[in-house]
């Protein structure tokens, strides 16, 4: 299979079958291990030192079932509340989603770090950050291994909520980072416990692909929200990702939950949007959102503030939206 940034399955070295999984190549060479120890793991992977993937039971390490499950529950914990927001269609509202999710978290007292993955850097700019001034961003810490998370962020306008900014050079850093060892674990890799401890949510704005970032993204997470425009196209591709996301669950990262589906730039005036959204509730067995997030004059206007809505207008429909998401996410960890 041709390595390629934007090919996910390349990224994950998957095959034709269900069953003819191998670990990444890199991860196989100078490696006696057959497939029968990874079948064999507790956990389909773990990350060991040196930047190799390890069987959960081989060596010195598989000497009890209670041992594996201590470092499953510590590693749970350390990841924290990491929720990606992530679909490979552009247009559907992530980045709408992450900063004023952050926003309405803020205001209900949680600290929140919104984690910018989209070369476009959209986030960035909605929270009021100035791309002139950003002299680190996320690209620097996932390709350079002196740069800490914790040294690029930087507070917003909005109190309670910071932002790991992004720059244009997201781009050429993750075709750097393709060829690097251990290249979709990058991100997971610098979420230090003393980040994890800052913030009470992690948000991670994914770009509109499923290429490396986006694998990076639901590697350091421990939950997905994919925002589902209310539109014909933009349902077809739903089920392309969940897949997606059920490899990375069963492969990379088995911490991984879909928090569920939400409806976005719903019009009830159109039966166009009312037979989507009883689609999507009739699409597998995920989730949806209960709250609905309906187009908004306010909702564009808020971004050139550089504030969520929930700072902008406060009280209007849209505000209270995401402030009654914010508490369907908060739910969901509890």
């Amino acid at each position: 299979m041709e390595d390629r940034g934007d090919d996910l399955a390349s990224a994950l070295d998957i095959g034709e079958g269900d069953g003819d999984w191998r670990p990444p190549r890199w991860a196989r060479q100078g490696s006696n291990l057959g497939p029968a120890d990874y079948e064999s793991a507790a956990l389909p992977l773990s990350y060991g030192a040196g930047g190799a993937y390890v069987s959960a039971r081989c060596g010195e390490h598989s000497n009890s079932k209670r041992a594996r499950a201590r470092g499953f529950a510590k590693r749970r914990a350390r990841l924290g509340n990491v929720i990606a927001i992530a679909n490979q269609k552009g247009g559907v509202g992530k980045t709408t989603c992450a900063i004023n999710l952050g926003g309405a978290l803020a205001s209900l007292g949680h600290e929140v770090l919104c984690i910018d993955l989209d070369p476009q850097a959209n986030l960035t700019v909605g929270l009021g950050i100035d791309l002139n001034t950003v002299e680190r961003s996320i690209a620097d810490v996932l390709i350079d291994s002196n740069v800490t998370l914790g040294s690029i962020i930087r507070p917003t306008k909005t109190k309670k909520v910071d932002v790991a900014p992004a720059t244009l050079e997201l781009s050429a850093a993750e075709v750097e980072l393709f060829n690097a060892i251990g290249r979709e674990m990058a991100l997971r890799d610098k979420l230090a416990r003393e980040i994890v401890d800052r913030y009470d949510y992690v948000l991670i704005d994914c770009p509109p692909t499923l290429g490396l970032l986006t694998l990076n993204a639901l590697v350091a997470a421990t939950g997905v929200i994919i925002p589902v425009q209310t539109q014909y196209y933009a349902l077809k591709g739903v089920a392309a990702l969940l897949k997606i996301i059920k490899t990375v669950q069963t492969r990379l990262n088995p911490n991984l939950k879909v928090h569920g589906l939400l409806p976005t730039f719903y019009d009830s005036r159109t039966i166009l949007a009312r037979d989507m959204l009883d689609s999507l509730k009739d699409l597998g067995d995920h989730q949806v959102f209960a709250t609905v997030i309906r187009q908004s004059v306010k909702i564009g206007e808020a971004p050139t503030a550089g504030v969520p809505i929930t700072v902008y207008e406060p009280r209007s429909d849209a505000a209270k939206s995401f402030v009654d998401l914010a508490k369907e996410v908060i739910g969901a960890h509890k």
